[in-house]
C-alpha cells in the first residue's frame, strides 16, 4: 500500500526561535496585532510504500529521527493517511 506520511517539525518550546522573533518583530512593524508569538517550523510530506499503516509510521519514525529532526532542539509529530 501507498501511505502518505506527513512531518511536522517545531523547535523546542523552551528554545530561542530566531525565525519566529524575525517574523513576529515583522508583524509588529506592519501593525498586524493580537498575535503573541510566532514558531517557525517545518512540514515534509513522504510519499512511503509500506504493507500497513504501523510500519509506514515507523518508517518515516526512522527518517525523522536519523535525518528530518534534530533532537536536541526540535520535536516533531507524525501523521498517516492512506
Amino acid at each position: 500500500m501507498i501511505f502518505t506520511v506527513q512531518i511536522k517539525v517545531m523547535p523546542l518550546k523552551n528554545l530561542l526561535d530566531p525565525q519566529g522573533k524575525a517574523v513576529m518583530g515583522g508583524l509588529n512593524n506592519l501593525a498586524i496585532t493580537g498575535i503573541n508569538d510566532v514558531r517557525i517550523g517545518k512540514h515534509i510530506d513522504l510519499t512511503i510504500e509500506a504493507s500497513t499503516e504501523a510500519e509506514a509510521k515507523q518508517k518515516a519514525d526512522d527518517a525523522a529521527q536519523k535525518l528530518l529532526a534534530n533532537a536536541v532542539m526540535e520535536n516533531y509529530e507524525i501523521i498517516v493517511s492512506s
